[in-house]
Order: structure tokens, then sequence, then C-alpha cells
């Protein structure tokens, strides 16, 4: 299982993803979800995946050989004018992956559903952020719904709902994304340890900050302590109910 989340927002765009996989309690081990593809005054593209890894790999793998393979006349990612094509590009590859390699693992009863979120900008036009589905499908985020999760998501969900907005800052909104890993990793085993984050700022074409977070961290380290500590001092400040 993963965990990853991004943000489309008016100052820029948060993307960001655990590296935690499991196969099993004793088979764990270390992956990237996150996927960047980067150009400065052109374009930042930040794929982030959850699912089968195999899956996402190759889908990823075939975004990049097709990007080589090809010249000018074949649409890929670094002559794409739109996201809306980079999303259709995405999703036509994990269709090829699963095409070729879902019905053997189906006959070995292993779970080949895959899912991504990509987003980021491409000199001119604005922002935007697309969830992918594991049939190859994608929706865009728009101002009423401008965030994504895909894996674990449900335990990261409601500080996110309650904080975040298309008028938040990239600041507030990194700090939300770290407390809603926090939540989801205290309540979810499967979900872990380094978190890599990047933050875009709208127009600028460039990443204004990529960063992995370590166990380490003490920035982390302080969110997980006060942010625990303060929901025990709010619970306590509640009134107990007339009721009882």
């Amino acid at each position: 299982m993963t965990y990853c989340v991004a943000m489309s927002l008016d100052a820029g765009m948060i993307f960001a993803s655990d590296s935690r996989t499991n196969a099993g309690v004793d088979q764990i081990a270390r992956f990237s979800k996150m996927r960047v593809f980067a150009r400065d005054a052109d374009r930042v593209i930040v794929m982030l995946s959850s699912g089968n890894l195999s899956i996402t790999q190759n889908a990823v793998n075939i975004v990049e050989q097709n990007a080589r393979a090809t010249g000018d006349d074949a649409q890929h990612i670094w002559n794409a004018t739109s996201m809306f094509e980079v999303a259709r590009l995405l999703g036509d590859a994990l269709r090829e992956v699963k095409a070729r390699d879902g019905p053997y693992m189906e006959q070995h009863n292993i779970d080949a559903s895959a899912n991504f979120i990509v987003g980021g900008q491409i000199h001119g036009e604005a922002p935007r952020l697309f969830e992918v589905y594991s049939e190859g499908n994608f929706i865009e985020a728009t101002p009423d719904t401008c965030y994504f999760q895909i894996g674990e998501s449900k335990y990261g969900k409601p500080v996110i709902d309650r904080v975040v907005h298309r008028g938040t800052s990239l600041l507030d909104a990194t700090k939300c994304t770290i407390v809603s890993f926090d939540s989801t990793m205290r309540s979810n085993i499967s979900v872990g340890l380094p978190i890599d984050l990047l933050v875009y700022e709208t127009g600028s074409l460039k990443i204004a900050l990529q960063r992995r977070i370590q166990e380490y961290d003490p920035y982390f380290q302080m969110v997980h302590h006060q942010w625990g500590e303060g929901l025990r001092r709010v619970f306590a400040q509640l009134p107990d109910p007339d009721w009882l």
C-alpha cells in the first residue's frame, strides 16, 4: 500500500508520496512513487503512483521510452502542448501494460490495479492536475475539488478537507500535507517514510522545492509530536456532553 496526495492551488501545486511497498509482512522495501519531468522555462510534470509496482513502473517506463524513441513528429511527454495530452499519454501507457501483463497476473490471483496522479504546468497554459484510474481514463481537479489522493487515503483526508482550499498558501498546504502523512502513518503501518515532497509555484516553470523527508527530519518529528499533543489538548478542552 502507499499514500500519495497532490494539490492544485492558486499559488501553485504540492505533490507528495510515501516510499513503502510491501508484498506481505516480511517483504517490505522502499521505492519512490514520484517521477518528475522538468525543463526550466518549458514544463514541470510530476507523476505519483500507487498500486501494483510492476504495472506503475512499466507504464512510466513506456512514457519515457516513447519520448526517447520518437522525434517531434510523434507526440510524447516533452512535446505535448497540454497537461491533458500528458494525462492521455500516461493513461494509454497504463492500458498497454495492463493489456500485456494483466491476464497473466490474474491467472495467479495478483492484483494488477494501479492509479496515478499527474500534474504540473506546460508553457502556454495554466497548471492542471489529473487523476488517472486503473482503466486508463482520468478526471481533472477543479476549484471545488482541488486535490487528489491515491492509495491509503482515508486517514489523511479529514485534515485536508478542513484546511485546504484553492486560496490556501503553499506554506500552509505543505504543512497540511505533512500532517496528513503523519495521520496516515499513525493508523496504517503499510505507509511509511521517507516522504518525497515537491512544491511548484504557478507560472515559474521550475521546481521551487524538492525534498525527501527522512525519519530523522527535525521538522517532521516536531509536527508529529506537536500535532498529537495539540489534538489531545483540544480534546481535553471540549465540554462534556450535558446529556450524560
